[in-house]
């Protein structure tokens, strides 16, 4: 489901974030951004694999792994396996349709 929600994202930089079942975003007109939805939807595939809750613990071990090795925000959230997987696969609207299990674990650093 995809709930637009422009108080919860106001002040960031952020777009679009997915919290199982939901998908947030910022602006209404985003809901017809089917890059930024298809982003978002292989988070949703990622969080039901990993039983939503460990998609979380394994999404922030990951962050905080690798802001302690590169001292960078920013750069420790793009290199989250997660995200890479999503940003690396988020133009290919048929991805989730051929994409196998786990398909995350190959995009670990």
């Amino acid at each position: 489901m995809i709930i637009v929600c422009q108080k919860l994202l106001k002040n960031t930089k952020i777009n679009g974030i997915t919290l199982y079942p939901f998908i947030f975003i910022k602006n209404p007109e985003d809901k017809k951004n089917r890059v930024l939805i298809n982003h978002e939807k292989i988070h949703i595939k990622q969080q039901l694999e990993l039983l939503i809750i460990f998609f979380y613990i394994l999404y922030i071990a990951e962050y905080y792994y690798h802001l302690f090795k590169l001292k960078n925000p920013y750069q420790a959230y793009k290199s989250i396996s997660f995200e890479r997987e999503a940003y690396a696969m988020e133009h290919d609207l048929n991805y989730l349709k051929k994409r196998k299990f786990w398909a995350f674990r190959k995009f670990m650093r």
